[in-house]
């Protein structure tokens, strides 16, 4: 299959987009610049989403449901957050068509306009917290911890498969607390939940930090996040959470009586990853021969292929398969056993390779004979022949190695791509030649970051959490600086 693949080096971008679609992951739709999600690629997600579910409810937050139509009056409420999103609104003006009377199909009918347009939603905040002012009243409704999954809507003019589309798929968390103290201690909470995340099912390391003021989430205090960095050298933004302050509970008038009997407003945060993870994982990952997943969230992380030329054979090699398959599952292993005679042996390990399956088992008359069987895993692309007895757990070590590997080859290659900048020359020349994160001085105003971003298409990522003091100047003034942060250009 991948022999009409090009390679990351030739075109990486071709390479990502040609993934995407020959590994039957996603496709683009009839509406410009939305995705069909297929099967194989939704299946990552329900991985995705079972595993963070978890953890959201381990922490004590519980799922509900808000409309997809927000009231375009709410979004003029909280001033910074329009400004933020108001060129990616889409918006209903209109609810009924009807047929043209000069018989050229169906017309918008003027009669149905809406008394208040609908913005569908691009996010929840606004809907939410016009709810929350009917579901708080005392300090005894606190903290109140809701997660929803659903869909947005931002009408990207730019866009490409999982990393940004005009519709997309996420979990958003929004929050209400007492104190300031415990909004903070939430979102901290959720960034460590999603590097956790991202680190343990993704096996992507990542660096956390705060935004900038000019990256800041539109209407938030303060903006937590996790940076990830792909093969290409280019960042990617893998999860936010947002300290919201009392901008949206004053804007909406959300308040509780305190334990002393005061009126206050509330403390908000909110959170969120969508499938553009769907996206990293491919990008730190995969190679010129096609998806690489981590076991952890791949859909099928073991096939088994039988290789036979009777009937016979393949009854005595099923046999034995079904019993593999049997103890494999027991471990909670996903298992396909491909017995179609529909398509060569060789077709299916290239099949198979391109799509990801972690480790390919190989059976054939010989290996029954002999108690072996042949090991292959997608990560290295090695094979090994393993003796059947006790082979379950000889493939759950595996399983493991490969989640292991995956990480720390992605963590080399991060380090490997993290360089320090203590000239504009030097910036610029590692942002050209090599890319990555680089580590520089920066004044601490939004106006040379601006300025650096024109210039040289590269952002402040983030002001990681863990930046040690350290005296400097700015790169780009020469002013004053006291610590490093990370720029990088970015998806």
């Amino acid at each position: 299959m991948a022999k009409d693949f090009p390679t990351r080096v030739e075109n990486y971008a071709q390479w990502y987009n040609d993934l995407v679609i020959k590994a039957d992951l996603a496709e683009n739709s009839a509406v410009r610049g939305c995705m069909v999600i297929k099967p194989n690629g939704y299946a990552i997600w329900e991985k995705m989403q079972a595993a963070l579910d978890k953890m959201f409810k381990d922490t004590g937050h519980v799922n509900a449901y808000f409309p997809i139509f927000i009231p375009k009056s709410f979004f003029s409420k909280e001033a910074s957050h329009v400004e933020g999103f108001a060129k990616e609104c889409a918006v209903v003006t209109h609810y009924r068509l009807k047929n043209d009377p000069n018989g050229k199909g169906v017309i918008v009918d003027e009669d149905a306009k809406l008394e208040e347009e609908l913005i569908i939603r691009p996010t929840s905040e606004t809907i939410i917290w016009d709810t929350y002012r009917k579901w708080i009243q005392s300090y005894r409704d606190l903290p109140l911890l809701i997660n929803q999954w659903a869909n947005v809507v931002r009408w990207e003019m730019r866009t490409r498969l999982f990393l940004r589309t005009a519709e997309f798929l996420w979990q958003e968390g929004h929050t209400a607390h007492a104190t300031a103290e415990e909004a903070i201690a939430e979102t901290e909470q959720m960034l460590n939940v999603y590097a956790d995340f991202v680190e343990n099912y993704m096996a992507v390391p990542v660096l956390k930090g705060v935004k900038s003021p000019n990256e800041r989430f539109a209407g938030a205090i303060e903006t937590y996040c996790i940076e990830a960095l792909m093969q290409d050298g280019k960042a990617l933004q893998a999860g936010t959470s947002h300290f919201l302050g009392q901008n949206f509970a004053k804007a909406f008038e959300v308040q509780f009586l305190s334990k002393e009997n005061k009126l206050e407003y509330v403390w908000a945060t909110s959170w969120g990853v969508s499938t553009r993870l769907i996206g990293a994982l491919i990008m730190a990952h995969s190679d010129d021969n096609g998806l690489v997943l981590p076991p952890k969230l791949a859909p099928t992380q073991v096939v088994i292929i039988p290789i036979y030329k009777t009937d016979d054979q393949l009854a005595a090699i099923s046999e034995k398969v079904n019993e593999i398959k049997k103890n494999l599952e027991a471990k909670g292993i996903s298992v396909k056993y491909d017995s179609r005679d529909t398509y060569k042996p060789g077709w299916k390990f290239n099949e198979y390779e391109f799509k990801g399956v972690p480790v390919r088992l190989v059976i054939g008359p010989r290996d029954l004979e002999n108690g072996t069987v042949e090991v292959s895993r997608r990560d290295t692309l090695e094979k090994a022949t393993y003796q059947l007895s006790d082979i379950e757990t000889k493939v759950e070590h595996l399983l493991q190695s490969i989640q292991e590997n995956l990480f720390q080859k992605a963590l080399d290659f991060r380090e490997s791509n993290t360089s320090k900048a203590d000239t504009w020359d030097e910036f610029v020349d590692l942002l050209d030649n090599k890319g990555g994160f680089v580590l520089a001085h920066w004044d601490g105003t939004p106006e040379t970051e601006q300025e650096i971003k024109e210039k040289t298409k590269a952002t402040i990522r983030c002001i990681p959490l863990d930046a040690k003091p350290e005296d400097g100047k700015c790169i780009l003034t020469g002013n004053p600086s006291s610590k490093r942060v990370v720029f990088a250009r970015a998806y």
